[in-house]
C-alpha cells in the first residue's frame, strides 16, 4: 500500500478524501459553488467505507456548504480521534443563506474562524489548518502566518498549510516552523510542476485537489452531461480549469478517450489510474478525491491496492498528452 510520512512522524495511506461535494449547495451571489443536493446519511456511510478501508486523512473547508461539510464530517468521525482532519479558512459566509459573503485572513478573523470550525467538527484541535485564499501577499500574508503560529502554540491547531496554485505566493511562508503543506490542483492535465518542486525541495506535503478533474477523470461523465443548476460544474468555467484549461468539453472528452486504455491497465478503473498517475509524480503527493456515495468511496480507496502507474505506461501517457493534445 502507498504510504506517506507526515510532519508529526505519523505514517498513513497516501490517499485522503476531499469533502467539498458532501457539503451540499452554496452560492456566491447567483453562482453555484457547491456540488448540488446530497444525502447526509449516504455521505456518512461513505466516510465509514473510507475508514474501513484504512483512510486516515480527510480534507474539508469551513465554506463548503457554508459550514455543512464540517458538520457532516464531524458527526461521521465521532469517536475516531486518531483520524487526521484538515480544514481551510479565508472565505466568509452566512450559514443560514448559504451565501459566500467575502474574504478574511487577519488575526481577529482567524481566531473566530478556528473556533467555529472546532465547534462544527466537534474536535479539540485541528490537525492541519489551511489558508483558502490563493493570492494573499506581503504584510497580509505575514500577519496570517503569525496568527497561525500562535494557534499552534496554543494547541488549537497542530500545523498549517496554504491552498494555492501560485507558488510565488505559497513560498512566502517557507521557513515557518509549522508550515507543512501546499494544497493545489494536480491531475493528468494540470501537472503543477513548479509547486511539486517547491514541495519536494522544502520537505512539505503536496495535497492534491481535483485529482479526478472534478469528475471528468472518473470516467462516468460523457460529452454534454447535464448538471443541476446548483452544481458548480453547470457553469463550465471551473470544469475547464481543472482539465488543464481546455477550451471545450469536446476537447476534454477527446483527451480522456486518448488515454483511457492506458489508465485502466492492470485492472484499474479510470479513476484509479488517474490516482496512480499522481502517485508516480512525487512521493510527497497526497491526492484527495471527492466523493458523495459509498460506491465512489470504495473505488477511490481501492486505488491503494494498485499503487502508482508503471514507468512505461507513464511515458506513453505523457507522449499522448504532449503530442496529441498540446
Amino acid at each position: 500500500m502507498e504510504e506517506i510520512t507526515l510532519w508529526d512522524g505519523q505514517t498513513i495511506p497516501r490517499l485522503g478524501f476531499g469533502c467539498w461535494a458532501i457539503g451540499g449547495p452554496f452560492w456566491a451571489d447567483a453562482i453555484p459553488v457547491g456540488w448540488g443536493v446530497v444525502d447526509d446519511n449516504e455521505s456518512k456511510r461513505a466516510i465509514q467505507v473510507a475508514l474501513d478501508a484504512g483512510i486516515r486523512f480527510f480534507d474539508t473547508a469551513d465554506v463548503y456548504g457554508a459550514g455543512h461539510s464540517e458538520k457532516v464530517l464531524g458527526e461521521a468521525l465521532k469517536g475516531h480521534d486518531d483520524i487526521i482532519v484538515a480544514t481551510k479558512f479565508g472565505n466568509q459566509f452566512d450559514e443560514d443563506t448559504k451565501q459566500v459573503t467575502g474574504r478574511g485572513a487577519d488575526r481577529a478573523y482567524i481566531r473566530k474562524a478556528v473556533q467555529a470550525s472546532l465547534r462544527r467538527l466537534n474536535r479539540d484541535y485541528i490537525d492541519l489548518y489551511q489558508l483558502h485564499i490563493d493570492d494573499l501577499d506581503g504584510d497580509d500574508a505575514q500577519e496570517t502566518q503569525s496568527a497561525l503560529e500562535e494557534l499552534v502554540s496554543e494547541g488549537l491547531i497542530r500545523a498549517y498549510g496554504w491552498s494555492s496554485d501560485y507558488p510565488d505566493h505559497s513560498k512566502q511562508w517557507l521557513g515557518g516552523k509549522n508550515y507543512r503543506s501546499i494544497q493545489h490542483d494536480l491531475n493528468l492535465f494540470t501537472p503543477a510542476t513548479e509547486t511539486l518542486a517547491l514541495v519536494e525541495e522544502n520537505d512539505l506535503v503536496s495535497i492534491n485537489r481535483a485529482p479526478l478533474a472534478m469528475g471528468m477523470l472518473s470516467g462516468n461523465y460523457k460529452l454534454n452531461h447535464s448538471f443541476g443548476e446548483d452544481d458548480v460544474r453547470s457553469s463550465g468555467t471551473p470544469w475547464m480549469k481543472k482539465m488543464g484549461n481546455v477550451q471545450s468539453e469536446e476537447e476534454a472528452q477527446t483527451r480522456l478517450e486518448g488515454i483511457r486504455e492506458l489508465l485502466t491497465t492492470g485492472g484499474r478503473t479510470t479513476a484509479q489510474g488517474a490516482l496512480g498517475w499522481i502517485w508516480a509524480q512525487s512521493d510527497r503527493a497526497l491526492p484527495i478525491p471527492g466523493f458523495r456515495t459509498e460506491a465512489q468511496a470504495h473505488e477511490n480507496a481501492g486505488a491503494l491496492e494498485f499503487g502508482p502507474l508503471d514507468v512505461d505506461v507513464l511515458h506513453e501517457i505523457d507522449e499522448l498528452v504532449k503530442g496529441n493534445f498540446s
